[in-house]
């Protein structure tokens, strides 16, 4: 278990900066060591549906997206559930399960976890290994190497589904169009 720790870990579109959702100290390293907004919210990586299910409230609709889509480049907002809100402290979390081997094996072995793009706010993410450990190797626990599976240099889309219809804050590969005919069924 990676508690009161920060790692840095690839996934199937870039590079992760990421602490447990239940650990909060992790978290404040990862704003402080981005120089990020604190309001702006962390994604939280899944390895599965269970996990999901442990801390957001499950929909009909985000099932059957997460069906469709996931593992893949598709984030979802969903409500918090109590359970994380001493840790996480936010009503909505956008949550994923990421297409990575090497992702989800830190995922199933540690839980939920926060994280977002390794880069200076603001600025365009990293996704280069020995780029990463020269700039950010020093204020991190571990930053884990490519397994060699291909990354993609695309972030994924983000669709709020709290609301009357779903609202996409980011596109990604996956297009409000593909959305809309899974929610359509």
């Amino acid at each position: 278990m990676i508690q009161n720790k920060v790692i840095i870990f690839p996934t199937d579109t870039v590079y992760g900066i990421g602490a447990s959702i239940y650990d909060k100290i992790g978290m404040d390293r990862i704003y402080k060591i981005k120089n990020r907004p604190i309001d702006k919210p962390l994604a939280v990586l899944c390895a599965n549906l269970e996990q999901i299910d442990e801390i957001c409230y499950l929909t009909e609709d985000a099932k059957k997206l997460i069906k469709a889509f996931l593992p893949g480049p598709l984030t979802l907002i969903l409500r918090s559930k109590d359970s994380i809100l001493p840790t996480f402290g936010r009503p909505t979390v956008g949550v994923r399960i990421p297409n990575y081997d090497t992702a989800l094996d830190i995922l199933k072995e540690n839980g939920p976890m926060a994280t977002t793009s390794v880069n200076e706010s603001g600025q365009a993410s990293m996704n280069n290994y020995n780029d990463i450990v020269l700039e950010f190797g020093s204020y991190v626990d571990m930053v884990y190497p490519p397994s060699g599976a291909k990354t993609s240099s695309l972030p994924s889309t983000v669709v709020d589904i709290t609301k009357e219809e779903p609202v996409v804050l980011r596109v990604g590969a996956i297009t409000l169009d593909m959305i809309n005919e899974i929610l359509k069924k």
